[in-house]
């Protein structure tokens, strides 16, 4: 049978575009439909704008340290549509290298919706049929919002980016690492930060020292956080919520003024389990993320779909449907724009160039860009300690030019050591540039370092990662 690709992708992500462009390089016609902005999440409404964003945040601190090593600098006011207008042309730019990229490997790009007739037949937005020997689904995932009354008076994280001004105060609600970077990331803007979490501390998942010391981190530089702590009904705010609640409600003309990104005129009025009822400018829903699998024509196609509507696959990232493979977040695995790439090569190596390549998925690097910083690599101390008796090493501290600066700011160094091969089995770094650290201390733990390799290296002083290496006696056994 003839087809028009022998590969077409659904999707204009990090993944699916390198896997475009791979497999473009083996000689395969490809082609790729994208629905929005080539880049996808990461690019244009996660990873890039989001950790500039935490770079703007992070100057209300550093006028203040600045003064206390001697320099004479007065801070003015946070310029958002200044800096947003910088950010959209640095987006620009970025999408204009993916597509200029695609372009110079050949890869035929639809600016349209793809979904699936059948397992060789992609369906286009435009109305154009198209048939390829192989498809990729590299779709992403999407913000779920909760089914409350008055949740679409919210907004998600990819509305924070649109926003044409900055509100007065706004109410996050999640405690994962998406509503805790916006948390510290608003909080440092100069937004008055609310942020609920239903459990019992935030950062689920993640290592239970390293998180419960963000979180005394966040409360510090002024997040009000609120554990045990959800959302009973929210509506739009009248003159009568108002009345003893004006404190965080921007005022013009002694009206209470126009809220961005179509909040009512008055704010919005929160009810929650705590007892509480609050006025915020904004309420910002970062309540978990689903797989973009609806409309698409998947299970017409034959694939099969999980739980949460995610792609099920194999090792190869291939589906039930021969014909049909998924990368990324629409297969729910591991949420990470590197991992998603990874696979994208991967699925090249065993597709197109005859090498079965599965993804390791194991021991994955990764940063939490919370204020202070979580970087984090391997087995957390309780997960650890469930599977084999180990030992902590683990020492807290305040670094040297926060303590010169008069902060409080304590930093975390933490190894997670097998006591029976000695082998460090996780790394968990709570500081500033912790996701630095940790793509290093990876490379370590990735070839099986053991407790005994750290102690041999010599330390880099003074540095705050010295302490990985100079840690000798454990904390504690598990």
């Amino acid at each position: 049978m003839t087809f028009d690709y022998d590969l077409f992708v659904i999707g204009g992500g990090s993944g699916g575009v390198r896997a475009a462009r791979v497999a473009a390089a083996t000689g395969a016609k490809v082609g790729l439909a994208e629905e929005y902005r080539m880049g996808g999440t990461c690019v244009i409404r996660g990873c890039v704008p989001k950790k500039l964003m935490v770079f703007a945040s992070g100057f209300s601190e550093m006028f203040d340290d600045a003064r206390a090593y001697g320099w004479d600098v007065k801070e003015g006011p946070f310029d958002w549509p200044r800096f947003s207008t910088t950010l959209n042309s640095e987006l620009d730019r970025l999408e204009g290298v993916y597509r200029k990229m695609l372009n110079g490997s050949k890869v035929d790009v639809f600016d349209a919706r793809g979904s699936l007739k059948d397992p060789h037949t992609i369906s286009l937005s435009t109305g154009q049929e198209i048939s390829a020997k192989h498809i990729l689904v590299a779709t992403g995932g999407r913000p779920v919002v909760p089914e409350m009354q008055g949740a679409e008076l919210g907004i998600t994280s990819n509305d924070i980016f649109k926003l044409p001004e900055m509100p007065k105060s706004i109410l996050i609600v999640g405690g994962g690492y998406i509503a805790s970077e916006f948390a510290g990331i608003l909080n440092g803007l100069g937004v008055e930060v609310t942020q609920f979490y239903r459990g019992a501390q935030i950062l689920r998942g993640f290592d239970g020292e390293a998180r419960g010391l963000v979180a005394e981190g966040m409360r510090a530089k002024g997040v009000d956080l609120h554990l045990g702590t959800n959302i009973v009904e929210m509506w739009a705010a009248t003159q009568d919520d108002l009345d003893g609640h004006f404190e965080g409600v921007p005022m013009v003309s002694g009206q209470p003024a126009q809220f961005p990104h179509g909040a009512p005129a008055h704010g919005i009025c929160v009810k929650a389990t705590n007892g509480t009822e609050k006025v915020y400018d904004q309420v910002m829903f970062a309540t978990g993320r689903s797989p973009n699998t609806d409309g698409m024509g998947l299970e017409d196609a034959g694939v099969a779909l999980g739980r949460r509507g995610e792609v099920v696959v194999d090792e190869f990232s291939q589906t039930n449907v021969p014909s049909i493979y998924a990368i990324g977040d629409v297969t729910n695995r591991v949420q990470l724009t590197p991992v998603a790439i990874r696979e994208g090569m991967a699925f090249v190596e065993t597709v197109f160039k005859g090498n079965p390549t599965a993804v390791d998925h194991a021991l994955i690097p990764s940063a939490v860009f919370t204020q202070p910083e979580l970087g984090t690599v391997g087995l957390t101390e309780e997960k650890a300690r469930e599977i084999e008796p180990v030992e902590i090493y683990c020492t807290s501290f305040k670094p040297m030019n926060h303590a010169f600066a008069g902060r409080e700011d304590r930093a975390l160094m933490k190894l997670v050591v097998s006591k029976a091969t000695r082998i460090v089995l996780g790394c968990h770094i709570v500081a500033d540039h912790a996701g630095e650290m940790i793509q290093l201390v990876g490379i370590a733990i990735k070839m099986g370092a053991t407790k005994e390799d750290f102690d041999r290296t010599v330390a880099v002083h003074p540095t705050m990662a010295e302490e990985l290496v100079t840690m000798k006696e454990p904390m504690r056994s598990a």
